[in-house]
């Protein structure tokens, strides 16, 4: 029996509708072939938003959000709004997204697919085989905790503050991934220094004893950086707070060898986002020419956490297909040339069952039955 959802989808800037169509393409297929409905509604976000309302996140897009079972966010970003002093920037709408839906862990599954270990600046021996997910805190620490300068603009301090509760329930989110995967959990800290990664350490501790079966490590942020490059095979599900975060999971793109291939998920209580990890690429915007395979990825991602686990993994399926028969758009393999929409439709078909004939892979030429 077939499940009724709700989706926002905020296509955002640059690329963003163009990957998003694709997206929207695979629900289809997926809504087709398993007898589900998904009521789709659109909104604005990003500097699309701020040219059309001067605000970045419009209540409206915020109501749209609210109401949805989960929500699919193409890309935020324009060169007219990259000044970093400007009062409104279209990054203001997703942060402000984040903390109304209270999207407190950011989910970056890193996976090198054999077909395209090729492209990544590491040694070949040193990624095959990795595949691994980074759990980054994303509504506590330093970028939220107090801010200042002194009166004579000679001192500036952040702060980084964290609750037991904040690492608490992105804790048990991990374990719980753990558990699901080969039941191994690193913990990333600075716990030689700095107090707060002291208690991170103890608090995870704690929550780690309802979880035996997974095996928890540790490593220090500047290590885990370094084992990130020397042995990404080693990491399984990897925790830590919001800015090393931040650093670790761009650090880990270069793995995959594309940022067209990486999605994400953000995850709170109640509420869901899924997007991939490209930035909008304004310079390629209207040209059919990006990689829709990071958010395919995230409606992947999206089903997963909807628990239509059948569902995701004929998404994962098709994309694997794709790799292994080397269908891939002209950042992956500058010698094929398959168009955002072309590799969109195949991936659609995979899924429908269609019988595909590829005649060229070189061309981009193919048939779909």
């Amino acid at each position: 029996m077939g499940v009724t959802k709700k989706i926002a989808v905020l296509a955002g800037d640059g690329i963003g509708p163009e990957v998003m169509a694709q997206g929207v393409k695979v629900l289809k297929a997926i809504e087709d072939k398993y007898g589900h409905t998904f009521h789709l509604k659109e909104a604005m976000i990003g500097g699309c938003a701020i040219d059309k309302t001067s605000n970045p996140l419009p209540e409206a897009t915020l109501e749209v959000a609210l109401d949805a079972d989960a929500v699919l966010l193409g890309a935020i970003g324009s060169p007219k709004y990259a000044d970093p002093t400007l009062k409104v920037r279209p990054e203001q709408g997703l942060l402000g997204l984040r903390k109304a839906l209270g999207l407190y862990a950011n989910i970056r599954p890193v996976k090198a697919y054999d077909k395209l270990v090729g492209l990544s600046p590491i040694k070949n021996e040193r990624i095959q085989g990795a595949d691994f997910v980074i759990f980054r805190e994303l509504t506590g620490g330093i970028y939220f905790g107090e801010n200042s300068r002194n009166e004579d603009n000679t001192m500036a301090f952040d702060t980084m503050t964290y609750h037991d509760y904040e690492i608490q329930r992105i804790a048990h989110a991990a374990f719980k991934t753990a558990m699901n995967r080969r039941k191994e959990l690193c913990l990333v800290d600075k716990a030689n220094v700095l107090e707060s990664s002291r208690f991170w350490r103890e608090t995870v501790d704690k929550v780690a004893k309802d979880y035996p079966e997974v095996q928890l490590s540790y490593l220090y942020v500047d290590n885990a950086a370094m084992q990130l490059i020397l042995n990404p095979t080693g990491f399984d599900v990897m925790l830590t707070a919001n800015l090393f975060g931040d650093i670790l999971s761009d650090e880990a793109s270069v793995i995959g060898g594309s940022l067209g291939l990486l999605p994400s998920a953000s995850i709170g209580d109640k509420r869901c986002l899924f997007e991939p990890v490209h930035g909008s690429f304004p310079e390629g915007a209207g040209k059919d020419i990006a990689n829709p395979t990071a958010m395919i990825l995230s409606v992947a991602m999206m089903f997963d956490h909807l628990e239509l686990h059948q569902e995701a993994k004929d998404i994962y399926d098709a994309i694997d297909t794709c790799m292994d028969k080397s269908i891939m758009t002209p950042d992956l393999n500058p010698e094929v040339s398959y168009s955002c929409s072309q590799f969109g439709d195949i991936v659609q078909a995979i899924i429908s069952g269609d019988e595909i004939k590829i005649k060229s892979v070189q061309a981009g030429s193919y048939s779909i039955i």
